[in-house]
């Protein structure tokens, strides 16, 4: 099953689809300008067609063969973040795939900072959609053992490339008349963008009706533990608990307890978010609770991840 990047990329010329690392986590990845290949995809994961997928790329001269219109914040975000965790959602081209953006006038563009991503995106000589290499609203994977774990038999090909380092997924951000507007929270704080733009950005767009850009909808990321984010007075039997930093008082009466970080590193945190989850996911535990981070830059994205696990809005 875990196969060479000069093998992965020969699967993708053949409109073949196989997971891939990246930063942030794994992906999916099948041509993105392939509609069977993106067909493909979209079946695997159970997701469904009106939700987007992101165009990953390995140069970034490469944006202009998928987006019609680059704004000057785009360009200068992507000057100054790329290669890295950030999205940016643009117009898309004619040649771009409805079904690759959901049905939506606009792509989902990524470049990762992940080297094995990149060459793998060379060697196949086109742009990939790439979303979590995991079932549709399931636990992201930070590792090849978890995609094994999913869709084992199911793809044709794992590319091994070891832990994630970032651990969540990719900020996106989209442009209403040139102002960035954070759709997703992710490693790319708002507090980076603000400090690479000058100026202050918009906040995550609320209560919208239409999905515009992957990420965005009410449930997604989530074990199939159910996770709660209100910590108990009193701890029922048979209970995990995903902590953070200083640990609560009645501690030892949880069956399981991971911390993300003893010593409060949203960093730390960030990468450590899914494998733990998977890790109490295993643990045939009745009930997973997990404590809320300060909402201050990777804090966010964790919240928004915890948030959408548990099916609560973080606002």
């Amino acid at each position: 099953m875990y196969i060479s990047i000069e093998k992965a990329a020969k699967i993708l010329r053949t409109g073949g689809i196989v997971a891939i690392p990246t930063e942030t986590v794994y992906g999916l990845a099948g041509n993105a300008f392939d509609e069977t290949a993106v067909a493909k995809i979209f079946a695997v994961k159970e997701r469904p067609f009106f939700d987007p997928l992101i165009a990953h790329i390995a140069e970034i001269e490469e944006l202009e063969n998928l987006a019609a219109e680059i704004p000057r914040n785009a360009k200068l975000l992507a000057e100054k973040f790329w290669p890295g965790p950030l999205t940016l959602v643009l117009p898309k081209k004619e040649k771009v795939p409805d079904l690759t953006t959901g049905g939506l006038p606009t792509v989902a563009v990524r470049m990762p900072q992940k080297q094995i991503a990149r060459e793998i995106i060379k060697l196949a000589g086109f742009p990939l959609a790439a979303p979590s290499a995991n079932k549709f609203q399931h636990l992201s994977p930070t590792s090849a053992e978890h995609v094994l774990e999913q869709l084992s038999g199911k793809i044709d090909g794992i590319v091994n490339g070891g832990v994630c380092e970032v651990g969540v997924e990719s900020t996106v951000v989209g442009f209403e008349n040139d102002i960035p507007v954070i759709y997703r929270p992710g490693a790319v704080t708002k507090e980076m963008i603000e400090e690479g733009m000058g100026y202050g950005v918009w906040g995550m767009e609320k209560n919208l009706k239409v999905v515009l850009s992957p990420g965005m909808l009410e449930k997604h990321y989530s074990p199939n533990t159910l996770l709660s984010l209100e910590l108990p007075s009193e701890v029922p039997p048979n209970c995990g608990l995903l902590a953070f930093g200083k640990l609560p008082e009645n501690t030892t009466l949880f069956a399981k307890t991971l911390n993300l970080s003893a010593n409060e590193n949203l960093t730390e945190a960030a990468a450590n978010l899914y494998g733990m989850l998977h890790e109490l996911d295993s643990c045939e535990l009745n009930k997973i609770y997990a404590m809320l981070l300060p909402p201050i830059g990777l804090g966010v994205a964790i919240n928004d991840r915890l948030g959408k696990a548990a099916s609560v809005p973080i606002v």
